[in-house]
Formats: C-alpha cells, structure tokens, sequence
C-alpha cells in the first residue's frame, strides 16, 4: 500500500469517527446531555464492563476534568437520574459511580440497533482480517490518546 492509500485510509478513519460522533450527539440531544456527559457516561459503562469500579478520580482522567468539574458533572448526571453514587461494601469511605437502569434503557434503544447491524457488518470477515482490524483501532486510538495527552496535536 503505497502513501496515498494510506492517507486515504486515514481519512476514512476520520469520516468515521465523524459520523459516530453525529450519532453520539443525537443521542446527547435526545436526553439533555453535553458531549463530556456523554463520555463519562460512556467511560463508566466500559469500566462496568471490564469489571472495574469507576470512582469520580478516575473518571476524571477519563474524561480530562478537573476534580471540580467532575464533582459538576457527577452532580449534574445523579440530578437527571443517569447515574448513582455507590458505596464501596469493602471500604465505605469509596463511592464508585454506576449507570442507572433508566439510563442503560436508553443507551440500549437509542443504540441497538446500530449495535446489532454493525455486529452483522463484522460476519464477512474472517477471524484473522477482524485481528488486524483490532490490532489498528487500536493502535490509532493510542496514537490519538498519546497527542491528546501532550496538548493541542495542532500545534505540533
């Protein structure tokens, strides 16, 4: 694959992310919600999934928010019912942050069907394209993180 196609590739990439993007804000529209209160939602369910706890910290290293801005935001989402502070059984001193059910409703109606037909999308591809394909999202999504990290990759 010679440059250009690379780029190209790269460019459809972006036009991707550009359209779930499209998505993620109907969703936000839909529900009252800004685009950072999208993504700490987004970062608590992909902790819940994982098995992990999501304390109100970590959340804001997810979502790149002060420790003040957070407290807002955690507010903000307790207040509209998408989410609850729970405390840790083990050391009641922790409070973790967990999805509501109203709220995972949601996420599931507004998004299942597009789950579904992107899930049926990935049946042409054999075990070892979708390992490379896995293997790239993942690399350009550590690439993006690393530039977002080191400020403005605009500046560069």
């Amino acid at each position: 694959m010679d440059a250009d196609e690379r780029q190209e590739l790269l460019l459809l990439l972006r036009r991707l992310t550009v359209e779930l993007d499209a998505v993620g804000q109907r969703f936000a529209g839909l529900h009252g919600l800004g685009r950072t209160d999208v993504r700490a939602m987004v970062a608590i369910m992909d902790a819940a999934r994982r098995g992990d706890a999501v304390t109100a910290g970590a959340l804001g290293r997810a979502v790149d928010l002060s420790s003040a801005s957070v407290t807002a935001l955690v507010d903000r989402l307790e207040r509209a019912g998408h989410v609850r502070r729970v405390r840790d059984a083990d050391d009641r001193r922790r409070v973790a942050l967990e999805m509501s059910e109203s709220a995972m409703a949601a996420g599931a109606e507004f998004f299942g069907g597009l789950n579904r037909d992107l899930l049926a999308a990935t049946a042409g591809y054999s075990d070892e394209e979708l390992a490379v394909v896995r293997r790239f999202l993942t690399d350009m999504t550590d690439v993006i993180v690393r530039h977002a990290r080191a400020g403005d990759p605009a500046q560069r």
